[in-house]
């Protein structure tokens, strides 16, 4: 018998799952089972692993499979339950990705790369253009891409060597995923939370530590509107 928990873990990843194609986050478990820490959502899975209603796959991000599921949720007409398997080692493709020729293409400038990881120095010049669905972008904010390096963020769905499409802006809400300049002159791509006159910028990685950091010493340049991966 699963617990209560339990029951509200798997009605939430089946239905992030049915819905986007991918697992939620250990971050967006958390939140949605109002939970302080995601040291309880690893115990959570665990139990649903060890009672065979889902299985992790090893040395993937998010790699999670839903077995079987309980009666009360299966009964669910809207549970729509069909079993998702990771395979090839690539991720599946999300529900409402686009092919970019499935847009009128728009070219956007390559500013070199980002750390999504230790930060590294500030974006490079412009190295290339890349072309981007126009439907990405929209409004008449000025757009630039950035190349990805590092794992930091894998658990967000940014993987090393995705390119970021990002909305130029010097402000961010919290849970926004931005591109920050820290101290004038390491840029990284993290989580952006304000803690009373402190900024918090986090990994969607359990690898890496939540960097805590003066107002001052952090400077938004902009926030993740995109994502394009080539498979």
């Amino acid at each position: 018998m699963l617990t209560k928990k339990q029951i509200e873990l798997l009605d939430f990843i089946q239905k992030r799952m049915a819905r986007d194609g991918v697992p939620p986050s250990f971050d967006e478990m958390k939140d949605a089972l109002d939970l302080r820490s995601k040291s309880g959502i690893h115990r959570l899975i665990t139990a649903l692993e060890e009672r065979g209603f889902i299985r992790r796959l090893p040395h993937r991000a998010r790699a999670l499979e839903i077995v079987r599921l309980p009666e009360s949720i299966a009964r669910d007409p809207k549970a729509g339950f069909t079993p998702t398997v990771i395979s090839n080692n690539r991720p599946p493709r999300p529900r409402g990705a686009m092919a970019v020729t499935d847009s009128p293409a728009v070219e956007l400038p390559l500013m070199g790369r980002i750390a999504a990881g230790v930060p590294i120095e500030a974006i490079s010049e412009v190295s290339h253009h890349v072309a981007v669905p126009g439907s990405m972008i929209g409004g008449r904010e000025r757009h630039y891409a950035l190349e990805v390096k590092g794992d930091s963020m894998i658990e967000a769905g940014i993987n090393d060597g995705d390119v970021v499409v990002i909305r130029e802006q010097d402000n961010a809400e919290n849970g926004d995923i931005i591109v920050a300049l820290v101290d004038g002159h390491e840029a990284t791509l993290k989580r952006y939370r304000r803690r009373g006159g402190m900024i918090a910028l986090e990994a969607a990685n359990p690898a890496y530590e939540t960097r805590i950091l003066p107002e001052d010493a952090v400077r938004v340049q902009g926030r993740l509107v995109g994502l394009i991966r080539s498979y």
